[in-house]
């Protein structure tokens, strides 16, 4: 997984009472990429509802919450050269932007509950979240991510989206967090999306937890 929810490193806050940049800035340099609870290799749930977009290779993927994501690494080898990664962590963003430096990638730190840079970019044809919405719980940022994901979606764009179902964990790096259904999310994009598939996935952390997912991918109705 490129994000935070496969893994809970332990902590005793929660979610309004902390400085979340701060909270990941700090977990990213308290650890290195492999001792991550959401450290993945293995990408073959997210790159099978990649390929059913069927976009080609100059397509404008932005990936939210991309952490230090090995999927970056992985559609650059595949040849996709319109790529943006977009954290509220700067620490994360410069491992990332470390790793893959020769590679055609946009780097934005930006809070998807309080946006700035990402207001002013342009539409994108396939909007990626391993593991970000989960962490919202509050109605206000819900309605602000989706408010932004709708205006910054192509019109028969696509949205990727991988959270905690219902059966999954309630807590992640000492955050809370919203578990959702496949029905919860088409209600929360609306009559614009259509659900063209998903599937519930269990992925096991580096340690050997358990932590269920809900796996989807919409496309945006042409206006």
């Amino acid at each position: 997984m490129n994000d935070r929810g496969e893994g809970c490193l332990p902590s005793n806050t929660i979610n309004s009472k902390i400085d979340l940049k701060e909270h990941w800035d700090n977990t990213y340099l308290s650890y290195p990429d492999k001792k991550l609870g959401w450290y993945e290799t293995d990408l073959n749930s997210t790159l099978y509802l990649f390929s059913k977009s069927g976009l080609r290779k100059i397509a404008r993927i932005l990936i939210v919450g991309a952490g230090s994501t090995t999927l970056i690494d992985e559609l650059l080898e595949r040849g996709f050269s319109n790529l943006i990664a977009s954290d509220l962590s700067e620490v994360a963003l410069k491992r990332l932007k470390d790793r893959v430096k020769n590679g055609n990638v946009e780097f934005i730190s930006d809070d998807l509950t309080d946006p700035i840079r990402l207001l002013n970019i342009a539409p994108v044809d396939l909007w990626i979240d391993r593991a970000v919405l989960h962490f919202f719980t509050e109605t206000k940022d819900q309605e602000t991510y989706f408010n932004l994901l709708k205006k910054k979606v192509k019109d028969d764009g696509f949205v990727l989206l991988a959270e905690f179902n219902l059966q999954g964990a309630t807590k992640c790096s000492g955050l809370l967090v919203n578990r959702y259904s496949k029905e919860m999310l088409i209600q929360k994009l609306g009559i614009d999306f259509k659900l063209i598939e998903s599937f519930d996935y269990t992925y096991i952390t580096p340690s050997g937890a358990e932590r269920p997912y809900v796996y989807t991918l919409f496309r945006k109705n042409v206006t």
